[in-house]
């Protein structure tokens, strides 16, 4: 046997015989500070086995929240879907009853379309709507809104046609100035995009007495647009050297336009 081995076995030997030896308060002595070492750690032990538990604990309940929020975003997400539908459903309806209620009041029997296209760059010049040649709609056929006078049909085929607006240069309208004499020829102004619609009001009296605010209405000269449809009202009014020129605001929002009716039979 190697000394230190020897020496180790001497030593064991002689620690089991002083233990032995001792009394049993000493025992107990010895007991108590060894436990008065060792107890910090095991309480230590103790509470990072506590806090793992409960990080366990914390991990499985944010799992549990995580997998809640994510049913509650589908769900929301759904809920949107269905909520933007009921508003598109409750613009229809609002339109269909203004539409049929417009039908009833107005004098002419008319046909509603809906504008589905627009071209940016030239939006104050044609619309296209969607009813056609199958509908009864033909060229220059007058057109109207809920604010009055929009244009007239341009080109017509099976479902769908081209509506040449008021604001265009090419749509020429014959007018009359309420409470006064005045007859001219209302055309449109080449627009910009932002810009608010306007028309021009040529071939007044040098002195008119026109002021801001009074309407302008169709005259029904030439056959193609009925007479006493609102066009709009005077904004600016300028006295030139042989005829006097008036600005006209439109009595239609050409930029929002949406339903507009065709007359079929004036």
């Amino acid at each position: 046997m190697r000394p230190i081995n020897l020496i180790s076995l001497l030593l064991f030997l002689a620690a089991i015989v002083w233990v032995l030896t001792l009394s049993e308060k000493t025992v107990q002595q010895v007991h108590a500070t060894y436990y008065s070492m060792v107890s910090p750690f095991l309480k230590s032990g103790s509470s990072i086995e506590r806090r793992a538990q409960e990080f366990i604990k914390e991990v499985e309940h944010s799992k549990n929240l995580e997998k809640q929020v994510s049913l509650l975003e589908k769900n929301l997400g759904t809920l949107q879907v269905y909520k933007n539908r009921f508003h598109e459903l409750e613009k229809e309806n609002s339109e269909l009853r203004a539409a049929l209620h417009f039908k009833e009041r107005t004098r002419f029997n008319v046909i509603t379309a809906r504008v589905i296209r627009r071209n940016p760059s030239t939006w104050w010049k044609t619309a296209i709507i969607d009813r056609g040649q199958e509908s009864g709609i033909g060229v220059q056929v007058p057109v109207l809104s809920y604010g009055g006078l929009v244009g007239k049909i341009d080109q017509t085929t099976e479902g769908m046609s081209t509506l040449l607006l008021l604001t265009d240069e090419a749509c020429q309208v014959s007018a009359k100035i309420e409470d006064t004499p005045e007859v001219g020829i209302v055309s449109g102004i080449r627009g910009k995009i932002g810009q608010e619609s306007s028309l021009k009001l040529r071939y007044l009296s040098k002195e008119a007495p026109i002021t801001k605010g009074m309407k302008v209405y169709t005259t029904g000269r030439g056959g193609l647009f009925p007479p006493n449809v609102l066009i709009g009202t005077i904004s600016a009014y300028e006295s030139g050297s042989f005829d006097g020129i008036a600005t006209v605001t439109p009595s239609v929002d050409f930029k929002s336009l949406n339903i507009v009716f065709a007359i079929t039979d004036q």
